[in-house]
């Protein structure tokens, strides 16, 4: 793919249509594509604009129509959201009709007791700050971005319901809802009249909690599904196989893969995995995304990115056949030794 300077006018890829499969979202009108671009790191006020325009232009031409944002992605908390606004203004803002763009409130985001969890205050409010920050009339889906055990849920529900109502969001979703909280989520938004569109947990080979119930719930109630964490942090990935690089997740103090997480378990499996990529002719994370998406009821995997050829190469890996149920075994095999 040619690569445009940043500095020149944005004219996307004609072709970007025919570059990726796209899934149902539940039971809804929406698509999503199989792979959808998070913001959640290497976006925010630290990071250089110019990588992050040549990012989002890469995610576009490559038929990526869903950006992944929320109200503390930075750091800054904030910053991704006007890095993307900018960005929107400069290349996107014509294409508008073409994205589905999502945010989330949920975590600490201001002092004092309205500025996390899960009041209607703390929510109308983080999204009319969102909506400023990016330039945005409305956001295509705005989630609860975690369970509030202290706000009522049909206070939480019922704000989701509002925002949509108000013209503020198109659909609702939630994030990080266990099973049963996640099925009287969706029934109160359902009974509301505001159903709701998708669910976005963690899900990847190492963490695959959302097999158990899960899954199943989201299924019966016609919900989709976008994990996020695919590649568990980078751990699904090479990268770590000889050792922690300075400029890696593991590497920076303010993330959450510490190196202890990288056990001499973790990275025996890891090299396994990695082989039996190898064979296949698909990298590591190629395999560990495309792993993920042979569960019917996953409708897109949540990536993050530092560079464009990440993007790049994520898309190309989507694009080849699915895992065989042989392929299949053998990852069981090594994921539950």
């Amino acid at each position: 793919m040619a690569v445009i300077p940043v500095s020149a006018q944005y004219i996307p890829n004609p072709d970007r249509y025919q570059s990726i499969e796209y899934r149902r979202c539940g039971r809804s009108g929406i698509q999503l594509p199989l792979i959808s671009l998070g913001l959640w790191h290497n976006f925010g006020g630290v990071d250089t604009m110019e990588n992050c325009r040549a990012m989002l232009r890469t995610a576009f031409d490559l038929g990526i129509t869903h950006f992944d944002l929320a109200n503390n992605y930075g750091p800054p908390p904030g910053s991704a959201e006007e890095t993307f606004g900018k960005i929107l203004a400069k290349d996107f803002l014509p294409y508008r009709d073409e994205l589905i763009i999502s945010s989330k409130a949920g975590y600490w985001m201001w002092n004092g007791p309205y500025g996390e969890w899960g009041s209607r205050k703390y929510l109308v409010s983080s999204l009319d700050q969102s909506l400023k920050r990016m330039g945005l009339d409305y956001v295509d889906i705005f989630y609860h971005h975690r369970p509030d055990p202290d706000t009522p849920l049909e206070e939480t529900m019922g704000a989701l319901d509002y925002i949509v109502r108000s013209g503020r969001a198109l659909y609702a979703g939630i994030s990080n809802y266990r099973p049963k909280e996640a099925r009287l989520a969706i029934q109160i938004l359902r009974q509301l009249g505001t159903p709701c569109l998708i669910h976005q947990p963690n899900y990847n080979m190492f963490d695959r909690w959302i097999e158990k119930e899960l899954l199943n719930v989201l299924d019966e109630e016609g919900v989709g599904c976008i994990v996020f964490s695919p590649l568990a942090q980078g751990m699904l990935t090479d990268k770590y196989l000889h050792g922690i690089p300075a400029d890696s997740r593991a590497g920076k103090p303010e993330t959450f893969l510490k190196p202890d997480n990288i056990t001499d378990q973790i990275l025996e499996k890891v090299t396994q995995l990695n082989r039996i990529a190898g064979e296949l002719n698909l990298s590591l994370a190629q395999l560990a995304i495309n792993w993920t998406l042979r569960q019917r009821v996953v409708t897109s995997a949540l990536i993050g990115a530092s560079r464009p050829a990440q993007i790049e190469e994520i898309v190309a890996g989507v694009a080849q056949p699915a895992l065989s149920n042989d392929i299949l075994e053998k990852i069981e095999e090594i994921l539950s030794s």
